[in-house]
């Protein structure tokens, strides 16, 4: 049986457990998780989902997420919409699943939701943010070690190919965020462009011109948002006959007057905020506050709302021009994959070695689902002593204020986004998570009795 059966045989048996294609509203995936929007969860056998040859870890969210690891997601989601689509009548579901989300939302902590929903409009944005960021960041080290000169038309065009993403990113977001909030995603678009525009700064407001771009992408999602809303409200006043001149017209002359007045200083005035808090917390609280960020950043990963996070390291970038944050949180990972390093040399159990094996390239990478939930989150105490590890690597990146110049994966691919002089402090921080998430487990996070799940 080849591999493309084995993701056909994992999808429709998936979809079998999930009760069925008619008690499925719909699914999406990141890099590691298959998330599905179940009908009617009593019908859902997750007991049996999380026993399934080849799933990691099941997270039961407003979405059911089933981890399955990079690459192997993508085949498993295809396949999954193949038999979704040869099986059901979409209409009907949606229908059925709205009226259900409906209640589901009132009943959410408004919150959760808020960040649930920001990682919807941001995860869809990922491969793109870590394409961009690598090539951007690969360039300049390339550039900075001497083996290509900066103004040579190879070193342009990577730059350019590279930095396109960050220059209209805004427009992006805008799109995701209308298209979350019930919009028009090219309403959204246009946003975006509202924000981001350069005739902006030929604006003049109380005796001030508007500086392009100012707000960022808070002013963004303000915009985007907001022109979502107003879209919804004017179209119940407009007779269908005109809707699609006058919706959008109307939608977007408030939204651009609105954002220019309101959103993009409150959204300035928030970005600062939230940047000079975070450099104050790191200045200030130096290597107890890298512990404490790098230590606690897996628990926000095990529920998803890390890509929450995604904005805020952005306008980070777009502050200052660079994020220290980003290489404090990514010590996470590494916490990972030191702490399955020690239960690899001090288990005897051949299937724990083999999940381990399967889970550490990609942990290396920067992808860490698989290690958490295949390996140290079912043992319990290693996952502790794994995010003790990554917070003593968190508290040596906080200590040299090793920053990057763009967002991508964590792990040893984060070297080359950050600053090309930083990257051996980097490094080195890097395999001190690795040693201290290995020290702390070999000693005291696992004996081989825990592993009562593993034959």
């Amino acid at each position: 049986m080849g591999k493309w059966d084995k993701y056909a045989d994992l999808a429709r048996e998936l979809l079998e457990k999930l009760g069925g294609a008619s008690n499925v509203a719909g699914s999406a995936h990141c890099m590691t998780r298959l998330r599905v929007s179940p009908i009617d969860r009593s019908k859902v056998n997750m007991d049996e989902i999380k026993k399934t040859e080849g799933v990691l870890g099941v997270i039961e969210e407003e979405t059911i997420q089933i981890v399955l690891g990079p690459g192997v997601v993508n085949k498993v989601y295809a396949e999954f919409e193949k038999l979704l689509a040869s099986s059901v009548d979409f209409n009907l579901k949606e229908t059925a699943f709205k009226n259900k989300s409906e209640i589901d939302r009132k009943n959410a902590k408004p919150f959760k939701l808020f960040l649930r929903r920001i990682a919807s409009i941001f995860i869809p944005l990922i491969p793109a943010l870590v394409a961009s960021g690598l090539i951007t960041g690969i360039t300049k080290a390339v550039v900075q070690a001497g083996w290509l000169a900066g103004d040579s038309q190879l070193a342009i065009i990577l730059t350019v190919i590279g930095s396109g993403l960050f220059a209209y990113l805004g427009i992006l977001v805008g799109t995701n965020a209308a298209k979350e909030y019930g919009g028009s995603p090219a309403l959204g678009a246009l946003a975006g462009i509202l924000v981001i525009n350069p005739a902006v700064g030929d604006i003049s407001l109380f005796g001030e011109n508007l500086l392009p771009g100012r707000g960022g992408l808070i002013g963004v999602l303000f915009a985007a948002i907001f022109i979502a809303l107003v879209e919804k409200q004017v179209r119940k006043f407009i007779p269908q006959s005109l809707d699609i001149m006058l919706t959008p017209t109307i939608s977007l002359l408030i939204t651009g007057i609105v954002t220019y007045i309101v959103f993009m200083p409150v959204g300035g005035f928030l970005s600062d905020t939230i940047t000079t808090g975070l450099l104050n917390i790191l200045d200030f609280g130096g290597v107890v506050a890298g512990f404490v960020l790098g230590a606690t950043f897996l628990p926000l990963v095990i529920t998803g709302l890390h890509q929450g996070l995604t904005p805020v390291h952005l306008e980070l970038i777009n502050a200052i021009g660079d994020d220290p944050l980003l290489p404090i949180l990514a010590m996470g990972g590494a916490g990972q994959v030191g702490a399955a390093f020690a239960i690899y040399f001090k288990t005897k159990k051949a299937s724990l070695k083999r999940a381990i094996g399967g889970g550490l390239p990609s942990g290396m990478l920067g992808i860490g689902e698989p290690l958490i939930f295949g390996v140290t989150l079912p043992l319990g105490r290693p996952f502790l002593t794994a995010c003790l590890g990554a917070g003593v690597g968190g508290a040596f990146q906080a200590h040299f204020g090793i920053a990057t110049t763009a967002i991508g994966v964590s792990g040893l691919p984060l070297t080359f986004l950050v600053h090309p002089n930083q990257i051996v402090l980097f490094l080195t921080g890097l395999f001190i998570s690795y040693a201290a998430g290995f020290i702390f487990t070999y000693l005291f996070g696992f004996k081989d009795e825990m592993a009562v799940e593993f034959k």
